[in-house]
């Protein structure tokens, strides 16, 4: 065998590894999205730089969790996942700078709290709207006082 036909046979393999790593990720989103849908949601994975650290990946809600998988890896486990009662919504603001590239377009960033410190989350306005409702949607018996602060003294 030639070089160029060495050459065009290590082509041919590694394009059919990219084919077969862009099916394995249509196959993982669909079985991510059948127990539940799955929504565009970006973490700020690294807080230490300002408008870096950003990482792509998908939200879904899991009874009383909200899971985060990242778009580019094949494992079905989530990267990240907060508890309903854990998170607080802290507010909302436009991407700034190079967060603007770093995002999906048209996406908020949130600010919440939660034990382990702040969490940035970037989402779609209808995400939002559905992440809210989320939070707020507590379950029957859930103590209120408690989880706003606003207990007795």
């Amino acid at each position: 065998m030639t070089w160029w036909e060495w050459l065009l046979d290590a082509c041919g393999a590694l394009l059919l590894l990219c084919v077969l790593y862009g099916a394995g990720l249509i196959v993982r989103r669909r079985l991510l999205s059948r127990n539940g849908g799955t929504f565009e949601l970006s973490h700020r994975y690294r807080m230490d730089t300002p408008e870096r650290g950003w990482v792509l990946g998908l939200g879904r809600y899991s009874g009383e969790r909200l899971e985060w998988f990242r778009v580019f890896t094949l494992s079905r486990r989530p990267k990240r996942s907060w508890r309903r009662d854990e998170l607080k919504y802290d507010g909302r603001r436009e991407p700034l700078g190079a967060e603007q590239a770093s995002l999906y377009p048209d996406h908020l960033v949130i600010r919440c709290q939660s034990p382990q410190g702040p969490v940035e989350l970037a989402m779609s306005v209808s995400s939002l709207t559905g992440f809210q409702s989320w939070l707020e949607a507590r379950p029957p018996g859930t103590d209120w006082n408690r989880v706003k602060g606003s207990g007795p003294s």
